[in-house]
């Protein structure tokens, strides 16, 4: 089974300028996009609560959650980001990749510009 990877910029919503960006595994299982805490702060993005989690295993995990900005090919919107901790992968989540208007190809394995409908 093929993954896909796509390049991704987190912005700090109250700072812009402030930015970060890396490649990011999309993974239509995440509700939530993961980026490491540290870069997060580094950002000056602050965790607003906290959130259980259900991996694919079935383990309940504990993780903080906030808000970011993300911008991919050009397009911006804002949605809420997981602080990742010490061994958690990146993940481009659904709730971000809705929030841009996109979907996953599961067959091509590609993102492109969702149908959006009312």
């Amino acid at each position: 089974m093929g993954v896909t990877n796509v390049q991704l910029k987190v912005k700090n919503p109250r700072s812009p300028t402030k930015t970060y960006e890396s490649k990011f595994l999309v993974d239509s299982g995440a509700t939530y996009t993961v980026v490491p805490s540290t870069v997060l702060r580094k950002l000056g993005i602050a965790p607003q609560r906290e959130e259980e989690f259900s991996l694919a295993d079935g383990t309940i995990i504990k993780r903080k959650v906030g808000n970011a900005l993300y911008e991919y090919e050009g397009i911006e919107s804002a949605a809420p980001v997981l602080f990742g901790e010490k061994d958690d992968d990146k993940l481009l989540g659904v709730y971000t990749l809705e929030a841009l208007g996109l979907t996953l190809d599961p067959l091509k394995r590609t993102v492109h510009k969702a149908v959006l409908r009312m």
